[in-house]
């Protein structure tokens, strides 16, 4: 028998000894995968870090064939096993027919039967290297890839034990925050490799890191870090800045979400949810009504009526020449300029039908991963981000969808019919004709009062993924709008000869009466937030529970100033240098109530810059406040003055995001009363502001004529801003990771309440984390802690409560810079408020949070609640220059917080908390009776925090020295 090698390496095995070594890439490997920040990873990986007998050795018999190695396995040593090698893969070693007679020493460790072992093996039969379950080879999980499973070899540590024997892997799972850096920049490593994912959002490790599971012993002691990176779902292609055009359908589905927490087991709270859930869906509807009426205003009254109809208007612009009712042509008829005029605002309503089909497909069509959701989260009071339909809105967004579309289309079709029916009803008109309008205008009241049933009728699904479509809905809906419209079109194309356009269409009454429904809206909105908010009172609630609807009157007032500054920059284009609505002007311009909106801008500019010197002033005062407490906080050090400044008023500047829901209502209330005085004096007076103060008091005369000038050029300063801000960013990726941001943090929830919002990123990233985290722990049993920074760390606890109880059980959850509490759990309290995160740190196994004051997003999560939060942290982590620190300590903010010392320490007490129920069950990598060596004691809950990271797993820290200066826990 040969001498047995004393290297403390295991043998190389007989089958791969000329292979090369395992960190080279085999011949037939193609490169590792290396991605750069500067363009897209490529779609297929393909790992080059492959176990060098991977392609070579017999699968069938997994035999480790090493020379003079006791058998690892103890419960095959005296029971005979089956031999499952195959006859076209003989092997060299001479078997014992009769395990319970073969010597120990016997060279053949052979795999025990499949049948007692739960360990997966690698099919290297397929040039795929599918992963195959050998107890169940069906059992796969999609886009998980299996580690190889092996026999362990003598005097090797057991598969998946970076802290010795018995200890699973440990895997640290990295989520960026708005406008994330790349993989490079999280791992550290400018050599990454992608794991799972695509060229959208993925799962990337460094190079090193690539075959971990394959080789636990190299990961001993450390957690192998993978990064998830999901920026390119909100700030990818060019085409995400024409999604600025949607900002307040986004803000309107925002609100659905800001309602307040409903009081549990409370009689009527159901109906109070259900009720605040249709009036924002009510107040959806008439958003995409305005926006189409404003499209109408611009192409259909001031274009084709009042432009086309006027000789001195067409005859300066040539292109407008063929629609001229003095040239004669066909086109020059009133009722067809119209109905050529129709096409802009029908093909608006057809692109954000298909923007928001295409999403759909991408987003809320995604079936959710099956056997994810808790069975526990099937009721209404388990905490709704945990149920297994919450991010999946297929049913609802596609109804939601059909009615907006129909209502797009069904406003279209009264614009037009509107006038034509009008004039034909007049004294001398065709009966006929007359006939056809008043069918032609019952239809669309029917049309109307469809799309409201659908609207009203039912909301979200969360407790189960619904499957069905409504396909009456879906596809009779809009089809049939769609041919009403036809049928207006050719009934207004019919010939009227004598028929002229003069004076405006009647668009006064309709947005007025769409301005005065969205305000009654919102007044019953607040209504029901605030009976919900009296049911279940949360202090830590943004304006008492009205913030909801605080937030729909921003998306209404945005709603408006959009549309009515389209109107009124298209005015100006076509009157000249004259006012629109004024004496002398050329053109009568567009709706008085559109000039009204614009001339309260003056006023409300004046209000927002008086609340910035409050918020100012408040600020500047905390600054001296603590200006004068700093340097006590760094003991030894020398005061200074200047140094104390900076950091006190990173604190106060920081300080000053808890003054935004104030800012918001007072914006919110100002923008309402304004609104409610412009609207008033549109009706009574029937005039533009300067019209109607002329005559009155010299000072209000110049007042009035003032506000709606500066009103108009403020309106049309902020539309070319807009217009221009999204023309870089198509251009510029800078620009275009900027306006990501605002929908990092506005598309986080799904499209509840508008189908035209911008697509919800969530809906993919929390799938993708719940489909890593579960794949990961079941085919390793290892332990893993998922490390979220700002916006990454609402993803992350969105993603652990979608884990199944098992899975959640073996999690532990690392926030840092988070948003949970300080915006999400103000902002959003039914869904991220005390209860919920409470519920969620009930049930993960541990959870840290870190934050600093001088950080103006995060904060503390659960304040007076479980021992969650450690901060604030101290920010800079040296006060002056010293010989550990010789150059100034920055102020660090929301960045960096990997670099402050308690990150480690935080996260390697997670990691040795998680031990105990980690080795209790292993269940991808338990051996029959296998020998292991003893564990160590694991610190009790109640002590993790005295964990000592850099000492052995599971062993209480000595009492050591406290931590930087301002640190506190």
């Amino acid at each position: 028998m040969p001498d047995t090698p004393t290297s403390d390496a295991p043998p190389p095995d007989a089958s791969t000894r000329d292979a090369p070594p395992p960190d080279a890439p085999t011949p037939d490997a193609p490169p590792p995968d290396v991605y750069t920040r500067d363009a897209p990873p490529p779609d297929v990986y393909t790992p080059d870090a492959r176990t060098p007998d991977a392609s070579t050795r017999d699968v069938s018999t997994q035999e480790a064939r090493t020379p003079d190695a006791p058998a690892s396995d103890a419960s095959t040593r005296n029971a005979p096993t089956p031999d499952v090698s195959t006859p076209d893969a003989p092997t060299p070693d001479a078997r014992t027919p009769d395990a319970s007679t073969r010597d120990a020493s016997t060279p053949d460790a052979r795999t025990p039967d499949a049948s007692t072992r739960d360990v997966s093996i690698r099919d290297a039969s397929t040039p795929e290297a599918r992963m195959l379950d050998v107890s169940n080879p069906e059992a796969r999980m999609p886009g998980v890839s299996r580690p190889e499973a092996r026999t362990p070899e003598a005097g090797a540590p057991e598969a998946g034990a970076p802290g010795g024997p018995g200890v699973p892997l440990a895997l640290e799972l990295l989520v960026h925050g708005v406008a994330g850096a790349g993989p490079d920049e999280l791992l550290g490593d400018p050599r990454t490799v992608r794991v799972s994912g695509d060229s959208t959002a993925a799962v990337f490790r460094r190079a090193e890191d690539a075959d971990a599971e394959a080789h636990p012993e190299r990961h001993a002691g450390r957690p192998v870090p993978e990064a998830y990176c999901w920026s390119r779902l909100t700030s990818g292609n060019g085409t995400r800045a024409l999604w600025l055009l949607l900002l307040p359908f986004m803000v309107a589905n925002l609100a659905h979400w800001a309602r307040p927490a409903p009081p549990a087991a409370a009689p009527g709270s159901p109906r109070a949810v259900r009720a605040y859930g249709l009036l924002v869906r009510v107040l959806a509807l008439s958003l995409t009504v305005l926006l189409t009426a404003a499209a109408c205003e611009v192409a259909l009254d001031l274009v084709a009526w009042q432009c086309a109809g006027s000789g001195t208007c067409t005859g300066s612009r040539s292109r407008l020449g063929f629609l001229s009712a003095d040239g004669g042509g066909w086109w020059g008829r009133p009722g067809r300029r119209l109905a050529l005029g129709a096409l802009v605002p029908a093909a608006l309503t057809g692109l954000l039908w298909f923007l928001s089909n295409r999403t759909w497909s991408a987003y809320e069509s995604q079936p959710p991963p099956a056997g994810t959701g808790d069975p526990d989260a099937l009721d209404d009071t388990a905490p709704a981000l945990g149920r297994p339909g919450f991010w999946y809105g297929r049913r609802l967004v596609a109804r939601l969808r059909a009615a907006h579309t129909a209502a797009g289309l069904l406003t279209v079709a009264a614009a037009v019919a509107a006038p034509v029916a009008r004039h034909d009803r007049r004294a001398g008109g065709a009966p006929a004709l007359a006939a056809v309008g008043w069918t032609v205008e019952a239809l669309l009241i029917g049309g109307a009062v469809a799309v409201a049933w659908v609207v009203c009728r039912r909301g979200r699904t969360e407790a189960r993924p619904d499957h069905r479509l409504d396909r009456a809905a879906v596809t009779v809906l809009p089809g049939c709008a769609l041919g009403l419209l036809a049928a207006v079109l050719v009934y207004a194309c019919w010939s009227r000869p004598g028929w002229s356009s003069a004076g405006r269409l009647p668009g006064d009454f309709a947005f007025g009466v769409i301005m005065l429904g969205q305000g009654c809206a919102v007044l019953a909105l607040a209504l029901v937030a605030r009976h919900l908010y009296r049911g279940a009172p949360d202090p830590a609630a943004a304006l008492r529970g009205l913030g909801g609807p605080a937030v729909a009157m921003l998306g209404c007032a945005l709603g408006g100033v959009m549309s009515g500054g389209v109107a009124q920059r298209v005015a100006d284009w076509l009157d000249g240098g004259a006012t629109p609505g004024m004496a002398g002007a050329p053109l009568p311009g567009p709706p008085v109530l559109l000039s009204w909106q614009a001339a309260v801008l003056p006023p409300l500019l004046l209000v927002l810059v008086g609340l910035a010197l409050w918020f100012g002033v408040r600020g500047a005062r905390a600054r001296r406040r603590l200006a004068a407490t700093v340097a006590a906080e760094y003991p030894g050090e020398a005061p200074d003055a200047a140094r104390s400044r900076r950091i006190a008023g990173a604190r106060a500047a920081a300080a000053l995001t808890d003054s935004a829901p104030w800012f918001v209502a007072a914006v919110s209330g100002v923008t309402l009363l304004l609104g409610a005085g412009a609207l008033a004096g549109a009706w009574l007076s029937g005039q533009v502001p300067g019209e109607a103060a002329r005559g009155a008091h010299p000072l209000l005369e110049t007042a009035a004529r003032a506000a709606q000038e500066t009103g108009s050029w403020l309106v049309g300063l902020g539309i070319a801003a807009f217009v221009t801000w999204g023309r870089r960013a198509y251009r510029d990726p800078a620009a275009r990771r900027t306006i990501g941001i605002l929908w990092d943090v506005g598309t986080f929830w799904p499209r509840a309440a508008h189908p035209f919002a911008p697509p919800c990123y969530a809906e993919r990233a929390v799938p993708d984390l719940t489909w890593r985290m579960t794949g990961w722990i079941g085919s390793t049993g290892g332990r893993l802690v998922i490390s979220g920074h700002s916006q990454g760390s609402v993803l992350a606890a969105a993603a652990v409560w979608q884990l199944p109880p098992r899975v959640r059980r073996r999690v532990a959850l690392l926030t840092y810079g988070s948003p949970l509490g300080r915006l999400y759990g103000r902002w959003f309290p039914a869904y991220f408020g005390p209860g919920p995160l409470t519920a969620l740190h009930r049930e993960v196994d541990c959870w840290r949070n870190l934050w600093r004051s001088t950080d103006p997003i995060g904060g503390p999560v659960l304040v007076g609640g479980p021992e969650v939060d450690r901060g604030p942290l101290a920010d800079p982590i040296a006060y002056g220059r010293s010989a550990r620190h010789p150059l100034p300590a920055p102020i660090l903010g929301h960045s960096a917080y990997q670099a402050d010392p308690a990150f480690a320490a935080e996260r390697d007490a997670l990691l040795a908390r998680l031990g105990a129920p980690a080795r209790a069950d292993v269940p991808a990598q338990r051996f029959s009776e296998a020998p292991t060596a003893p564990t160590r004691p694991t610190a009790p809950a109640d002590e993790a925090d005295q964990a000592d990271p850099a000492a052995p797993e599971g062993r209480a820290a000595p009492a050591g020295p406290a931590g930087p200066p301002g640190t506190a826990r």
